[in-house]
């Protein structure tokens, strides 16, 4: 996969995984769940300065999970390629 693909460029695929990969479901909803927290926290400008140490905590986890995620998403490429 192309580093600059995004999800919207693969929306079909996870639309697909969503529905027939339960943990894929799961970590997807979980990063999005985080996405909308960390943005929520840094709007906060009062929030964001108490907080910058559970914030870096969430941006490791989500970016642990957008590896999962992408790494599902190139094996079911692959196999529906074969």
């Amino acid at each position: 996969m192309r580093k600059t693909d995004t999800f919207q460029d693969n929306k079909d695929i996870i639309a697909e995984l969503k529905v027939q990969d339960s943990h894929f479901a799961i970590i997807f909803d979980e990063h999005t769940q985080l996405d909308q927290r960390i943005n929520q926290l840094e709007k906060d400008l009062i929030q964001h300065a108490s907080r910058d140490e559970e914030i870096e905590q969430m941006k490791r986890r989500k970016l642990q999970l957008k590896d999962e995620i992408y790494r599902t998403i190139d094996n079911n490429k692959m196999k529906s390629s074969a």
